[in-house]
């Protein structure tokens, strides 16, 4: 594999500044809320999740969700949980958060089953939003940038479990969106 590094699309700073804006929309909405339960899907969402929540001045509880999809050729498959999360969902507002939205199949399942625990609100909060790659409607509620149908890397999103430590967003030539 090819170690070249990606090309820059997100530098840090920008993703830094829009993350601050983030939170500060979050904590308005938020405000005089017990507690939010944000929950991370595992593994590309980790930077963000740590960088946005250091900024979140609403009490938080954080825990994580793991997924696959198992596919037969290009067809998206059946969504499955790999770690599911370990605390109660009934009666708490949830806030999901995800490094990217594409097809949306995985959100639109995992957003549905959050809501079907009896969560009393789930909103979804993604650094990136693939709006043309979209198959499944999937409403993003905190969107930090809107991007083409690239391959993105870095800052938690991967390539064969490459590239996740870059501190900005690049796309990775050559490799379709």
């Amino acid at each position: 594999m090819d170690r070249a590094l990606p090309r820059p699309l997100i530098t840090e700073e920008d993703l830094q500044h829009r993350i601050a804006e983030l939170a500060a929309e979050i904590d308005r909405d938020y405000e005089g809320e017990d507690s939010l339960l944000c929950i991370g899907v595992l593994k590309g969402s980790i930077f963000f999740m740590v960088d946005l929540l250091k900024k979140v001045n609403v009490p938080v509880t954080i825990d994580f969700l793991q997924t696959s999809s198992y596919r037969s050729g290009t067809t998206p498959g059946e969504v499955r949980i790999r770690k599911d999360v370990d605390v109660a969902i009934r009666d708490r507002h949830v806030l999901v958060i995800e490094d990217i939205v594409d097809t949306g199949h995985t959100l639109s399942t995992v957003l549905g089953l959050f809501r079907f625990r009896g969560a009393k609100s789930v909103k979804l909060c993604a650094l990136l939003d693939k709006h043309e790659a979209r198959e499944v409607p999937v409403s993003v509620d905190y969107s930090g940038f809107k991007i083409d149908n690239v391959f993105v890397v870095g800052y938690g999103l991967d390539l064969d479990e490459r590239y996740r430590e870059l501190p900005y967003i690049g796309v990775y030539d050559g490799h379709d969106g």
